[in-house]
């Protein structure tokens, strides 16, 4: 009987480039609603992190790491398929995408509902965590 894979950390990556131009762009064409990112809008207010996003990371089983679509490691990228944004188990195993665009915009912004997703999504993956 094979053992169930164990999460080692999160991963996010955001739709928007991490250069300055990149987030210029990012912010400007959000505020006039040509360009959304649903994993910005959980873990960034205007301009930084949310004070929420920074706490419930810092209480998480394992760290969270996040990237932008233009400085992600080749192996997040090819495990995410380069869709952007996304949320991805590293497992003892290799990657497993728990949340994609549609799932993350179904959070609406919310931490909360964040945690919860990924929670159910890695126990219907038959993913364990630490501890």
């Amino acid at each position: 009987m094979n053992r169930p894979s164990r999460v080692v950390r999160l991963v996010g990556v955001y739709d928007a480039d991490g250069t300055l131009r990149g987030e210029l762009t990012y912010w400007v064409g959000a505020r006039l609603g040509r360009a959304h990112c649903s994993l910005c809008d959980i873990t960034h207010g205007l301009a930084r992190e949310r004070a929420e996003w920074k706490t419930c990371r810092a209480g998480l089983p394992v760290p969270f790491d996040t990237y932008h679509r233009n400085d992600q490691p080749a192996a997040v990228a090819a495990a995410s398929g380069g869709v952007a944004p996304v949320v991805l188990a590293e497992t003892d195993d290799g990657f497993v995408v728990l949340l994609g665009r549609d799932e993350l915009s179904e959070c609406a912004g919310s931490v909360a509902r964040l945690t919860q997703r990924i929670e159910t999504e890695a126990t219907q993956a038959g993913l364990t965590w630490p501890g």
